[in-house]
């Protein structure tokens, strides 16, 4: 949970959730959005660790690592 500028809690969207959501950017995320989407293991409820952790089991290279490194960063700014 969040708070916003009043002081209100708020409930962000799981890391894992927005990845999914991610289509047609036009950047290097959505080859990992659309390898997520294809992976029925995928951690949906997951933070960025979750992630990075079913990368690792799933041998993935490191430009994927750092396309999760830029969704984190869009993820933590809306």
């Amino acid at each position: 949970m969040d708070r916003d500028d009043d002081g209100v809690q708020t409930t962000r969207e799981t890391f894992g959730r927005w990845l999914l959501k991610q289509r047609d950017r036009g950047d290097w995320i959505d080859p990992v959005a659309d390898a997520a989407r294809a992976d029925r293991q995928f951690p949906k409820d997951g933070d960025p660790e979750a992630v990075r952790k079913r990368l690792r089991e799933m041998s993935a290279d490191g430009d994927a690592f750092a396309a999760i490194d830029d969704a984190e960063l869009d993820w933590m700014v809306q």
